[in-house]
């Protein structure tokens, strides 16, 4: 391997299908030149239509994947997605704990899009207590940002409170995903919200209407992460980041027969 190659893992759930999680994660790496590297939190059984099911990894699975990664390889970035249980969150920040300089992106993938909890409350509460302080970053999307924060996000205001919330349970940056679905929001123009301790980014792009969206946030996550382990500050990161999935979803090859995957390709 390239010595000079960075190295980003990501820690997140298998899709299957392909078109999210770390099948999506690595594809994101990759095409930002780093070499990807992954471990498994859980099986899933999806496609573009649904997710049918999942085997969730213990907390020693997931722990005894990535123990070797880090004794190997000196890691650019890191990545954490779908994390199922409380017990696997403990040993993700137990291995991370040993690396607190290596930026950490945390999507959090605890609320779908339609409203259900993806994990408890106990795993919920793990997940604010012991990654958010270690992070550079946290990712939600609007449903996940309304549950972590314990708000409804209805207005611009919202967000802003949302955020508060956020930082106030350690996370230093919080990027909130789909700002132009509040009312009163430009709907041509698809706008995140990027709060740097307290100060408010809009990182700003054309919205597209597609049904080609799925693995969208696990891409823009991972995006962010290999940015960050290429040297890049976070607005900097993130706005790459948004427009490389703008230009994914504008370029979507049309699989599937529900919510298609998106167009990773190298930049």
């Amino acid at each position: 391997m390239n010595e000079m190659q960075k190295v980003c893992l990501s820690i997140a759930g298998l899709d299957p299908s392909g078109g999210a999680g770390i099948l999506a994660d690595v594809r994101a790496f990759a095409a930002f030149g780093c070499f990807p590297a992954a471990a498994v939190t859980s099986l899933t059984y999806q496609n573009t239509q649904g997710v049918f099911g999942s085997e969730n990894q213990s907390g020693e699975v997931v722990e005894r994947q990535l123990i070797p990664i880090l004794d190997d390889y000196t890691l650019g970035a890191v990545k954490t997605g779908m994390l199922p249980s409380a017990d696997v969150i403990e040993a993700v920040a137990r291995v991370l704990g040993t690396i607190p300089d290596v930026p950490l992106v945390v999507d959090p993938v605890v609320r779908s899009t339609s409203g259900f909890d993806l994990i408890d409350d106990a795993a919920l509460r793990s997940l604010t207590r012991r990654l958010f302080p270690m992070s550079a970053v946290v990712t939600p999307n609007l449903a996940e940002a309304e549950r972590i924060a314990g708000l409804a996000i209805e207005a611009d205001d919202d967000l802003e409170r949302a955020a508060e919330v956020m930082h106030g349970l350690g996370a230093r940056c919080v990027l909130i995903k789909g700002g132009h679905r509040i009312p009163g929001s430009d709907p041509a123009i698809a706008v995140d919200h990027l709060f740097i301790n307290g100060v408010r980014h809009e990182i700003a792009g054309e919205y597209i209407e597609t049904s080609s969206t799925h693995g969208t946030g696990c891409i823009l996550s991972s995006a962010i992460a290999a940015n960050l382990a290429v040297g890049k500050e976070l607005v900097e990161a993130v706005t790459v980041a948004k427009a490389f999935v703008n230009e994914a979803i504008r370029t979507a090859p049309g699989l599937g027969k529900g919510n298609g995957p998106i167009n990773i390709r190298a930049i």
